[in-house]
């Protein structure tokens, strides 16, 4: 497990590829697990994050990787759906982490305004990770891979327009 959480960080980092996992259904299901980790949290410690936020959430989760598997399969990388969506998971699961710890402790520290912006930056760090490991994936440029994931996050994004409560 430490050597996974490891190869997790090192992916987040830039320094290893989606191949640097092994292909396990069990690492998948352990990815998703800790995704739903910082949900958990966010929950509990983010006024405001409830419900409603808890369904767009997984559901724009939910949508980010069927878009992702589509584009694997797609390109012709299917032997490699596993591994990738491992990846795009689990270090989704860690700076997902890091924001809900970031928004929580550095709003004590800093004031809100600053932590969101952290906040954001962590986010946008997260599209550069999912479109490396997409790029890797499927033999392609950088810059493909992160188009890739630039187009995802807009679905994402526009899919929780759709269906949450205008504030």
């Amino acid at each position: 497990m430490q050597a996974f959480i490891k190869t997790l960080f090192e992916i987040v980092t830039i320094r290893k590829g989606p191949d640097a996992i092994p292909h396990s259904w069990v690492l998948l299901n352990v990815a998703t697990a800790m995704w739903f980790l910082p949900l958990f949290i966010a929950t509990a410690v983010v006024p405001g994050f409830g419900g409603a936020a808890v369904a767009v959430s997984v559901a724009g989760w939910a949508l980010s990787l069927v878009c992702y598997a589509a584009v694997i399969v797609l390109a012709g990388y299917s032997s490699r759906l596993v591994q990738s969506l491992t990846a795009i998971i689990g270090c989704g699961a860690i700076i997902f982490l890091a924001q809900v710890v970031g928004l929580v402790t550095l709003s004590l520290l800093l004031g809100a305004a600053l932590a969101q912006i952290i906040v954001y930056l962590l986010l946008f760090w997260s599209i550069h990770v999912k479109g490396h490991i997409i790029s890797r994936t499927i033999n392609r440029d950088w810059y493909v891979g992160l188009i890739i994931a630039i187009a995802v996050f807009l679905l994402q994004y526009a899919l929780s327009m759709a269906v949450s409560p205008a504030s």
